[in-house]
């Protein structure tokens, strides 16, 4: 309790000492210094499908923004199924923040549909596809299902390319300020705080000095990192994608190793460790897990910690 001098005694600071006109004065002016000072907090419910752009949203959004995640980082990213829980949330979304590419192709749409929440329907600023932003890469004119799991609209695992990330973080912060004018200067010096961090970061990695390494990878799920820092996926173990490799084209690999200086074999939590295990046994060649979003391992706790650890793995 605050005290003021009042006929020579300490007596309560408020408004018997004070008229009741000059302390609305001051309270107004109070809250006027905090609005300039603080952002409005508007509690605006960011609903992302996968951990990384949830990360992404974090840091430009923080405490600013309501965040729900839909897919657990433990969970393949290709197969997941729609549950009232995820459109629930969708429905109190004010902007619905995802991949693209196809990537969340089974489900979203049946999320968004269902949820009947005008804001997020697509060609609303509430409705933002993270793809947009990027230069996609292996798009395709033709795809069949004899091609494997192919997407026509190209690679969809952007997220593990500096480059890439940068310009999503712009389109994040973009996209908030949209939808809450209000907050705009806060997302966008949260934006500058992370290009901060991502310029340092990046001269950080780029000391790791990942050029010239050859890998074999179960699956096309390293291309954009591998254009960002210089190195080379010389085969896959899937003899498709999204297909088991047979028998005949294990042999085919072992041959290619065998006649070639391979670094390691990459592989994901949840694709063939059993095979790439296999493949390392037989020939010699170190097999790496790679984790493949946020929180997907033991201290991954962003986007930024998530790259570190993928770039110590394969230095």
């Amino acid at each position: 309790m605050d005290l003021a001098i009042h006929n020579g005694y300490w007596r309560p600071w408020g408004p018997s000492i004070l008229g009741g006109d000059m302390m609305k004065g001051l309270l107004f002016a109070l809250l006027v210094t905090l609005m300039f000072l603080n952002p409005v907090f508007a509690e605006i419910n960011v609903v992302a499908t996968l951990p990384w752009i949830g990360s992404i949203a974090g840091e430009i959004g923080k405490e600013v923004i309501n965040l729900t995640v839909l897919v657990k980082p433990n969970q393949d990213p290709h197969y997941i199924e729609a549950k009232p829980s995820m459109i629930l949330s969708a429905r109190k979304a004010d902007i619905i923040m995802y991949n693209g590419l196809d990537l969340e192709i089974g489900y979203l749409p049946l999320i968004i549909e269902s949820s009947k929440n005008p804001k997020i329907q697509p060609g609303k600023i509430g409705n933002l596809d993270c793809s947009q932003f990027i230069e996609p890469i292996e798009k395709t004119l033709i795809a069949d299902r004899s091609m494997g799991d192919v997407h026509p609209l190209g690679n969809p695992h952007y997220h593990l390319s500096p480059k890439n990330i940068l310009k999503v973080a712009e389109g994040i912060a973009y996209s908030l300020s949209k939808i809450d004018p209000a907050n705009a200067n806060f997302y966008n010096d949260n934006l500058s705080a992370f290009k901060k961090v991502l310029h340092e970061k990046q001269k950080e990695w780029e000391n790791k000095s990942l050029k010239g390494k050859r890998f074999i990878a179960y699956h096309k799920y390293f291309e954009y990192l591998a254009h960002d820092f210089g190195f080379e996926i010389i085969e896959y173990i899937e003899s498709k994608p999204g297909i088991p490799p047979s028998a005949s084209h294990i042999e085919k690999l072992i041959e290619i190793i065998r006649a070639t200086k391979i670094d390691a074999i990459l592989t994901l939590s949840f694709y063939g460790q059993k095979e790439v295990k296999s493949l390392a046994q037989k020939t010699g060649v170190s097999s790496i897990v790679v984790p493949h979003d946020v929180g997907s391992a033991d201290g991954i706790k962003d986007w930024f910690s998530l790259m570190d650890r993928i770039i110590e793995l394969l230095s």
